[in-house]
């Protein structure tokens, strides 16, 4: 069985050297991770690009608050797109309508502008009221792996969840669990929930 995969998530300079230094197998680069994570500054994803080596997805989320943008903020959010295809390996968002559903429509716009960039729907998903059957709209839409705890604060309180995601996923879709992974419990969730790839804000080496 192939190792695990250890993503971890930047929102400086500081951190990404941490994170390089540290057991990172792929980047993702935001702003404000305070604030859950926006779409970084200029400077800072130049500055990734030239200084890593490793597979970089970037965070394209505008402004904070609820996972609904505002017409102008879609049109942002489709410019990064574009912007960022041919650049980076992968983009990051996540996008719901007023029901707390995975916003379809609009999703599928920015997995088209992002192409053939992969595409991660982050913890927006946390909020669906149907996993099942937001699992099966990503999976439609192409998205290639979401981040969730499994609607819990953290990944491991969210582990039987998550492990019924990732069976119905059935490879079809990445289910990657993130929220509180830290080196202490990541051997025993991968066990629990037979995740392949973890999410975390420290970087640390899995065994």
């Amino acid at each position: 069985m192939p190792p695990v995969l250890l993503e971890v998530c930047v929102d400086s300079r500081e951190r990404l050297a941490t994170a390089l230094a540290g057991g990172a197998a792929r980047i993702e680069l935001c702003a404000r991770l305070d604030l859950d994570g926006l779409s970084p500054e200029p400077e800072l994803l130049e500055h990734a690009l030239a200084s890593s080596a490793l597979p970089l997805h970037v965070m394209v989320r505008p402004q904070p608050g609820p996972f609904r943008p505002s017409s102008p903020d879609f049109a942002r959010m489709l410019r990064e797109c574009e912007a960022l295809s041919k650049r980076v390996q992968g983009v990051v968002l996540g996008l719901l309508d007023g029901e707390d559903r995975i916003d379809v429509a609009r999703t599928r716009e920015l997995v088209a502008a992002a192409r053939p960039a992969s595409v991660t729907f982050h913890r927006a998903f946390d909020r669906v009221r149907d996993f099942e059957g937001g699992l099966e709209q990503l999976i439609e839409l192409g998205i290639a792996r979401v981040l969730t705890s499994g609607g819990a604060p953290t990944a491991w309180e969210g582990r039987e969840r998550l492990a019924a995601l990732i069976r119905r996923a059935a490879g079809r879709i990445a289910v990657l669990p993130g929220g509180g992974v830290r080196v202490d419990n990541a051997r025993a969730l991968t066990a629990a929930t037979g995740a392949r790839e973890l999410h975390s804000s420290t970087p640390f080496a899995l065994a």
